[in-house]
């Protein structure tokens, strides 16, 4: 063991090490003493300022709980438009993917063998009534020659079934010019509804099947209506359940009674910016998935610039009216701080410091969170610069604003020595 040079016995390695870092600790300390001018501890050291926060009162006022859903936009009327005489696609009547009318043709088939089979009914009908008139005639002299015993009872009898033979021969002729003259504007293929077509399922030239009986009738294209829409959503088994509770105490009306107002949103939206209400609950849930199915109408009238907001098929964002009225305290999420499993906010107290309260909290209304328990109304809570605050206890100095309100712009920072401002520091937003 080698001897220390001092003389007072045995040197170690570790010895050296923390005689070591002491003398370095010891020369800082001294040094950062030296540079402020008084020694630590001394009576003279100004302790640091008090952060600047913004603080707001809490909200207290009236409001109502919205649930939120997932569903789908849907067409009221969705129509598949198929021949009903058969025949060969002249030509299109539409474009593709564009807003029809009620009435409007769609498809035109080969009119030709149609006009020919009317004119045929039309010419048999003539020949009908021809046929009843002369038979007419004949009833008016057989009755005649009959009162007069120049013609038997059976020739008169005769006579009679000729001319109600006549009249039949004219009404089946109708029906059958009827027929023709339908089939004949069956070979215009009309929308029944206003809406927007689909793109055309058979081009010009082409032969179709279609009539009345025929199930196998070609498909043309479809035909969606666009206003009003529909939007379908799921409600789950305890929000159903809790609807019909309130329904049963008077709280909030049940949708199958009232039409309750809805609000929905797109996906590329927002917020819930479009209105529509409640006209149908299903009959019964579904148990696999344990929701029951509901429907909201909205319109969905054309914009001046072309278009419409709702197109079938589109994922909507709903808020169900979920409750009554109920007074309720609504603070700025951004005063809400996390610990572990627990969330508290700063509340402004007695000398302007900051106190810590453990809150409990509910949904978001109007942009605001509701707070359930912690809070009562005239409480000022710390919303922006709760990041300065490091320990309950700590005095702030508070700004006033509204809840919900921005951060204040920061204050101008005081001039430097050499008597120019210093460039100003913004304020972090918690």
């Amino acid at each position: 063991m080698r001897e220390r040079r001092d003389g007072h016995g045995p040197w170690t390695g570790r010895a050296f090490c923390q005689d070591s870092i002491r003398a370095f600790f010891g020369g800082l300390l001294a040094a950062l003493l030296a540079g402020c001018g008084q020694p630590a501890g001394s009576p003279g050291a100004a302790a640091p300022p008090a952060p600047a926060v913004s603080v707001a009162e809490v909200v207290v006022k009236e409001v109502a709980q919205w649930d939120e859903f997932t569903g789908h936009i849907e067409a009221v009327d969705t129509v598949e438009i198929r021949p009903r005489v058969a025949g060969y696609i002249e030509r299109l009547g539409f474009k593709e993917g564009k807003e029809v009318k009620k009435g409007e043709v769609l498809f035109v088939i080969d009119q030709r063998s149609f006009q020919a089979e009317l004119l045929r009914a039309e010419a048999d009908l003539a020949r009908a009534r021809a046929r009843s008139q002369l038979a007419r005639a004949q009833v008016a002299r057989a009755r005649k020659l009959v009162e007069k015993r120049v013609i038997s009872a059976d020739q008169f009898d005769e006579r009679l079934a000729a001319d109600a033979e006549a009249t039949a021969d004219i009404r089946a002729a109708e029906v059958a010019a009827v027929v023709a003259r339908l089939n004949l504007e069956y070979t215009e293929v009309r929308s029944p509804i206003a809406g927007r077509a689909g793109r055309a399922l058979v081009r010009p030239g082409n032969l179709v099947s279609g009539g009345e009986m025929i199930p196998e009738a070609t498909l043309l294209t479809t035909v969606v209506s666009l206003d009003p829409v529909y939007v379908y959503f799921e409600c789950d088994e305890p929000t159903y359940l809790r609807y019909g509770a309130m329904a049963r105490q008077g709280e909030r009306p049940s949708s199958r009674e009232v039409q309750n107002p809805v609000l929905v949103g797109l996906a590329d939206e927002r917020g819930f910016p479009h209105e529509g209400r409640v006209d149908f609950v299903d009959n019964r849930l579904d148990p696999a998935t344990g929701t029951i199915r509901a429907r909201a109408v909205l319109g969905n009238p054309s914009d001046p610039r072309g278009g419409r907001p709702f197109t079938p098929g589109l994922f909507a964002r709903i808020k169900l009216l979920g409750s009554g009225k109920f007074s309720a305290v609504l603070v700025d999420d951004k005063a809400i701080l996390t610990d572990q499993d627990r969330r508290y906010v700063f509340v402004l107290g007695a000398g302007n410091t900051a106190e810590r309260r453990d809150v409990r909290l509910g949904r978001i209304i109007d942009g605001l969170r509701v707070v359930t328990e912690g809070l009562v109304a005239g409480d000022r809570i710390i919303v922006h610069g709760v990041q300065k605050v490091f320990s309950p206890g700590m005095p702030v100095t508070p700004k006033t604003i509204g809840m919900g309100d921005p951060p204040p712009p920061p204050a101008p920072a005081p001039a430097s020595d050499g008597g120019e401002p210093a460039a100003p520091t913004e304020e972090p937003n918690a």
